[in-house]
This record gives C-alpha cells, sequence and structure tokens, in this order.
C-alpha cells in the first residue's frame, strides 16, 4: 500500500490559476476516483490556498497517471492554460512519508500562506468527513487523518503558533490598516458570510470601523451575522448602491463567475467624487474582475498580494514553528509505526499459509508410503504441526516486535524476500489464492468509520 499526494497550493499556482481547479462538492469527483480501479481511498481538499487528493493505491503508477489525468480532464476542463504554462508545473506530488507529513503539515497550519491561522483545521475536517459520508475514505486514511488532527491539537496547544491566530482575513485587515490612518470615520462592505468574513469583520470592529454593510445571497446569513456585530444585513441587489457608500470592500463567497464587474466600480466611483476605494478579494474563485485593477481610485488586492504581508507574520512565528515541525514528526512517526503493522499482519498470514501449504504437501505424499494408521497419522500430524510452528515462532515474533520501530518495513521486505513470498512457483505458492481471497488492509470495506477528531 503506498500514500500518494497530489495538489497545487498557493506556492505553485497563482490565484488565477487556482481558482479554475476549486472544488465545491468533493464527493462526485471522489466517486470517481475510487471507482475506476487504481486507488483504494482518497481525500480531496479544496480551499482558497490549494487542492489536494491524497490517495492510497496498490498500484502507485497507475495510480500517479490517474490523479495527474484528473486534476487535467476533470478539474482543468475544457479551458486550455495561459500560454507558456503547464499543468505538470503547478502540480506536486508527495509518496509515503512526505506524503503523510505534508498532511500533518497543512492540518498543522505549518504549510499555511498565514502560518498558526486556525481555518485550515476546521477545512481539513470538513473534507475528511465529505471523503467518508461517500465511502471513499477507508481504514488507512481515516488513521491518517486522525493522526493529523492529534497532531494539529498538540501543535496549538504545546506551541505559541496560534496564541494570536492570525487568519488571511487578519492579514487583509492589517493591510487596510496600513492605507487608512483611521477607520474612524471610514465605511466597510463585506460580501459574504462564511468564516473569513466573519474573521475579517472581527477584526475590523476590534480597530474602530464606524460603519459596517454586510451583503450575502442568502439575506438571512446576513442577517445574522450582522446581528453580532451591530452591522446592517443587504442581498446582493443592492451590491451598485452598497458600493458607492463603501470606503472598503472585501469580498469572499462562492460562485463560479466574478460578482462585481468594473462598470459596477466605475459608477460607483462616480458617485463618489473621487474618493478611493479599497478591495480586498478573498474568494476562489475570484469575486471581483481583475479588470477592476486598471481604475483609477480603485485599489484592488487578492489572496495572492497578502502573501507578503502573511510571510512577515511567518518570520514572527519561525521559532515556533520549528517546535511545531518536531511535534509534527513524532505523531508521524506513530503514523508510520501503525503503517508497518498493518503492513505486518498480511506478510505473517502469508508466511504461514505457505508453510502450512508445504507441510500438508509433504505429509500428504509420505503417509501413504509409510502404511500408518489413524492414530499414527494424527500422531505425525500434530508433530509436523509442531515443527512448522516452532521454526516459524523467532521470525514472526521478530516481524511483530519490529513493526513499529523504523526497521519493521525492512524486516517485512526481508522477509518477503527470504521466505519468496512474492514468487508464484515457491514450495507453498498454492496457497496464495486462498491467502489473497482473505483480503488486504487498506480496503474501504473494514474497521470502525471514524468521525473527525475534536479541536
Amino acid at each position: 500500500m503506498r500514500v500518494l499526494l497530489v495538489g497545487m497550493n498557493h506556492r505553485t499556482a497563482p490565484v488565477e490559476l487556482r481558482e479554475r481547479f476549486a472544488v465545491s462538492d468533493p464527493a462526485p469527483l471522489l466517486g470517481k476516483l475510487v471507482g475506476a480501479g487504481e486507488i483504494d481511498e482518497a481525500v480531496l481538499l479544496s480551499t482558497c490556498n490549494r487542492v489536494e487528493v491524497v490517495a492510497l493505491t496498490r498500484r502507485l503508477e497507475a495510480a500517479r497517471l490517474r490523479l495527474h489525468g484528473f486534476f487535467a480532464r476533470e478539474l482543468a476542463g475544457d479551458a486550455p492554460l495561459p500560454p507558456g504554462r503547464r499543468l505538470g508545473d503547478l502540480l506536486y506530488e508527495h509518496l509515503d512519508g512526505e506524503a503523510m507529513r505534508h498532511v500533518f503539515r497543512v492540518a498543522s497550519s505549518i504549510d499555511s500562506m498565514v502560518v498558526g491561522e486556525p481555518q485550515i483545521l476546521r477545512q481539513v475536517k470538513d473534507a475528511y468527513r465529505a471523503a467518508l459520508e461517500c465511502e471513499a475514505c477507508g481504514v488507512v486514511l481515516s488513521r491518517l487523518f486522525q493522526c493529523a488532527f492529534a497532531a494539529a491539537k498538540r501543535v496549538r496547544s504545546e506551541t505559541r503558533i496560534a496564541e494570536r491566530p492570525v487568519s488571511v482575513a487578519r492579514v487583509a485587515v492589517d493591510l487596510a490598516e496600513r492605507i487608512f490612518e483611521s477607520f474612524a470615520d471610514k465605511a466597510a462592505l463585506l460580501v459574504g458570510a462564511g468564516e473569513m468574513i466573519e474573521a475579517a469583520l472581527e477584526a475590523l470592529r476590534g480597530e474602530g470601523l464606524a460603519a459596517v454593510r454586510v451583503a450575502n445571497r442568502t439575506e438571512a446569513h446576513a442577517r445574522e451575522l450582522a446581528a453580532r456585530f451591530d452591522a446592517s444585513a443587504h442581498g446582493l441587489a443592492e451590491l451598485p448602491e452598497l458600493l458607492a457608500r463603501s470606503d472598503m470592500v472585501l469580498s469572499c463567497i462562492g460562485g463560479d463567475a466574478p460578482l462585481l464587474g468594473a462598470d459596477a466600480f466605475r459608477e460607483a466611483l462616480r458617485e463618489r467624487r473621487g474618493r478611493p476605494i479599497f478591495v480586498i478579494d478573498l474568494g476562489v474563485p475570484r469575486n471581483v474582475d481583475p479588470a477592476v485593477n486598471d481604475l483609477d481610485d480603485v485599489y484592488l488586492y487578492d489572496l495572492d498580494d497578502l502573501a507578503d504581508a502573511a510571510a512577515a507574520n511567518a518570520d514572527e512565528r519561525r521559532r515556533e514553528t520549528v517546535r511545531a515541525e518536531a511535534i509534527v514528526l513524532e505523531e508521524q512517526q506513530r503514523f508510520d509505526g501503525w503503517m508497518s503493522a498493518l503492513e505486518a499482519v498480511p506478510t505473517i498470514r502469508h508466511l504461514r499459509a505457505r508453510a502450512e501449504a508445504v507441510r500438508r504437501r509433504e505429509l500428504e505424499r509420505a503417509v501413504p508410503r509409510l502404511g500408518l494408521d489413524e492414530g499414527q497419522r494424527q500422531g505425525v500430524e500434530a508433530l509436523t504441526r509442531a515443527i512448522v510452528n516452532k521454526l516459524l515462532h523467532a521470525p514472526l515474533s521478530r516481524l511483530r516486535e519490529g513493526a513499529d520501530r523504523e526497521e519493521g518495513l525492512a524486516h517485512l521486505e526481508a522477509a518477503r524476500a527470504l521466505f519468496a513470498l512474492d514468487d508464484p512457483a515457491a514450495p507453498g505458492a498454492e496457497a496464495d489464492a486462498e491467502h489473497q481471497a482473505q483480503g488486504e488492509p487498506g480496503s474501504r470495506e473494514p474497521g470502525r468509520r471514524e468521525e473527525p477528531g475534536e479541536e
């Protein structure tokens, strides 16, 4: 069994490309992935800064081709990439230990644009839960993500990375603070009603912003959020009027096409008589048409524009990140031990099945020549079984004991080579069909269905 991760993030692809690969409902896509045969289990994570697939496979090369094709066909669609851009240049790939470590780092917010931001853990849990619900996630990836959640919890409790959580929304507000000397006489329009908008709204109110309006497709959600922050609630139909009355616009709302275009801002600027508008687009896909950037007196920033400010925050957390990386490594090693133990079970069963097949075959050949009665035959049966058990006792014990240590996988590979377990012509190979019928770990059916752990 191999763990393979393929994805793109804010380091490998700009927002105008990431938004093309964003996924709102992973269930149908996961169904296709695990239904094709190359992949046994899969989890798809799609956020504003990354799109990644974590897969469990027994057919590594076939799974690798399947995942790259998945990004090219299922996610990218028919639209070609811009000239000079190749999909392979946008994607990264991690295998086995590196893939496991990457999942741990993402869940612990070490790999985030803003190190220590709190939203990513919830997003990873949502992705895991979605994979469980559509039965794309089984025993092995369930254990991997449970261990990742445990690592994230330790990072938050044992380091100071999350002592003052800094989100992308907080970085956006910090940027606005540098542009406006004071928020006391300013008005903000927040488009959307999700986590990111709530975080921005909380930060803006904390900085003394005078007036806040919340606009959303579902006006009831806007009213619910606005009521908690003494803001006004609006529907999207009111956006043209609201733009003209807003010094700052923060937008993070779902949709396939930009919600705010250049014409809407031109009209707003006419009514504002030259007073500028500061716009931060946190949406993926983007909510504001990039052409707005060409207008005088409109200052548009998207997620990639926040990267420099986020890097400064990461510098402040570098010392704590070192401690967090040590926690991630420790938790990854625990999962490695569990994986090795999982691998040990079929190898031990396989070796026992081969030995028993050899014992039975040799006994069946010898008994007719010896002329034994039933009692004598049972005695020889017990004797040969005892000899096989004693011969296997030491090597099987070593395999079990080493399963949770670093050398465990090497021992398993050595055992399979020494006893020729992968050679269909070796003695006892007739037992392989029965052994394979018992099933291997990693299928989606066996084991307890685990739910995301508590934060």
